[in-house]
């Protein structure tokens, strides 16, 4: 389903809420990181120049990504592997455990975030960033004004909230009461991009992914071209560029210790 190449297309653009997280992470030293949804891998090969002792491993149930990602593969240090995020397992506990744009893929949150949580040992943190496009935002009311279209209704049954991305404040209070002190904010980017149809080009390296895949290669294009006059109204093109609003949902969580415990602050 996924396509590295679209992906990286923006990829200056995507790589920046991920450093912008990392920004925020405590540790100076980890033995045992993971980064959950690694994509195509080259984020997280930055891991292991911050973190040169450790450990790391790279997660996605994408084969087509994960075959661009084991190109950054360091025997012993960093390698990579086909899981989903919602069984996986380490072999150890986990210093640090990254996800950079994935955990909208999956769902059941509620059940979800324990889960991840537990993976961490003593003084673990857990780094999550998340596009937070599926509320009122122009991108979304396109995508899912051309699905109700009648020709479109095969269409209806793929999940496009898959992962039911929660409010801020529900992923704090959740790992607080799991534990955490808890860093979380959101953020606008206004990404300026250029070329012909950039938001449809933007979208079909993610969110159109699974709809795509369920389109046939005669249908692909008419479907593409209907979203695709809806996104130019939405995002008009200014004539040198066309601005593209990007909401993102970050939060650092790392566990307390037996001290901080009493202490009552987020």
């Amino acid at each position: 389903m996924w396509d590295a190449r679209q992906y990286l297309r923006y990829g200056s653009e995507r790589s920046r809420p991920f450093f912008d997280l990392l920004a925020q992470v405590p540790q100076t030293h980890c033995k045992q990181i993971a980064d959950l949804g690694c994509g195509p891998g080259n984020l997280t090969r930055t891991l292991s120049e911050r973190w040169p002792d450790a450990v790391i491993v790279g997660v996605d149930n994408s084969p087509e990504m994960l075959r661009q990602a084991v190109t950054h593969a360091v025997p012993g240090r960093l390698s990579f592997h086909e899981a989903d995020i919602a069984s996986w397992q380490p072999e150890q506990a986990l210093d640090l455990l990254v996800s950079n744009a994935a955990l909208q893929w999956v769902g059941e949150h509620a059940r979800l975030l324990p889960r991840l949580a537990a993976l961490l040992g003593q003084g673990g943190t857990l780094a999550v960033q998340m596009p937070n496009r599926f509320h009122d935002t122009p991108s979304q009311d396109a995508i899912e004004a051309t699905v109700r279209a009648p020709r479109w209704q095969k269409l209806r049954s793929v999940g496009l909230h898959a992962g039911a991305v929660q409010p801020l404040r529900w992923y704090i209070e959740t790992l607080y009461g799991l534990g955490f002190t808890v860093n979380g904010w959101e953020t606008t980017y206004f990404h300026v991009l250029t070329g012909d149809d950039p938001v449809l080009e933007w979208l079909k390296g993610t969110a159109l992914r699974p709809l795509l895949d369920r389109l046939d290669a005669a249908e692909t294009p008419a479907f593409l071209q209907e979203l695709g006059e809806r996104l130019r109204a939405a995002y008009p093109w200014s004539g040198d560029y066309t601005l593209f609003p990007f909401p993102r949902l970050f939060f650092v969580a790392t566990r307390r210790t037996a001290s901080e415990k009493g202490a009552g602050n987020f």
